[in-house]
């Protein structure tokens, strides 16, 4: 069995992701704070027969990344999956915006899936197996007002999902990318009625998204089934950017 771990795994997309792959792998639910949240995640999964542990890890810090993975590693002797999940948002409209919000936002969104994806390389290339998925959002296509920040780390994200496809391909190991809409989460609980239905106003599919939406995707892009695909982008909008 193929062993997880989701990095952001405590709430949200990642939990539903954490509980989606249950199904099918071992996994390794990280998280930075919530350990309360990680462990329930982790209930959950046990209860519908699967294997999974909470691991500590904080992307910002390659102690607390290289510790996570040799905890993950000692548990179920590999990280054949990656799920690079973990991201913050500090918003502002670009005159405003603060240099210490900047540098937050890339280091942990950006950087900090170049940390774990580095990391978690050397044991792929050792078995000649892997997939790492990075979890970007629609605003690292199209821009998004007020989120510089944001959108520049999830563009990023794209660029360096592309060349890792291209860098490690050859040892069969897929690197795509899942560019998720609105998503109703906590990063999105702060939009009021009002907005929710301009939202899906834009919509083609009139509904905010599912974290479950996005955990369906990513469990493709684990399967056997699409060991033929590297190097993509595949947003999960709703039609947001058609």
């Amino acid at each position: 069995m193929k062993t997880v771990l989701v990095t952001g795994g405590s709430r949200g997309i990642g939990k539903a992701i954490a509980k989606n792959l249950g199904l099918t792998c071992n996994v390794a639910v990280g998280y930075s704070t919530s350990k309360e949240q990680a462990d329930e995640v982790v209930d959950a999964i046990q209860t519908a027969g699967g294997n999974a542990t909470a691991v500590s890890i904080d992307v910002t810090d390659q102690n607390s990344v290289n510790q996570c993975f040799e905890t993950v590693e000692d548990v179920y002797s590999s990280v054949d999956i990656l799920i690079n999940n973990a991201g913050i948002t500090n918003d502002n409209i670009f005159p405003r915006l603060k240099q210490e919000d900047w540098d937050s936002v890339i280091d942990t969104n950006l950087t900090g899936s170049f940390r774990a994806s580095q990391r978690a390389i050397k044991g792929m290339m050792k078995n000649k197996w892997g997939r790492i998925i990075f979890i970007s959002s629609v605003a690292g296509i199209s821009g998004n007002t007020g989120q510089s920040n944001y959108a520049a780390s999830k563009a990023g994200l794209i660029g360096l999902a592309k060349t890792i496809s291209k860098e490690l391909g050859s040892r069969n190991i897929t690197s795509n990318v899942i560019a998720p809409g609105y998503i109703e989460t906590d990063m999105t609980s702060f939009l009021n009625d009002e907005k929710k239905e301009d939202i899906i106003e834009q919509l083609s599919i009139k509904r905010v998204g599912k974290p479950e939406d996005i955990a369906n995707m990513v469990s493709f892009l684990c399967s056997d089934e699409s060991e033929y695909i590297t190097g993509q982008v595949f947003p999960v909008d709703g039609g947001l950017t058609t």
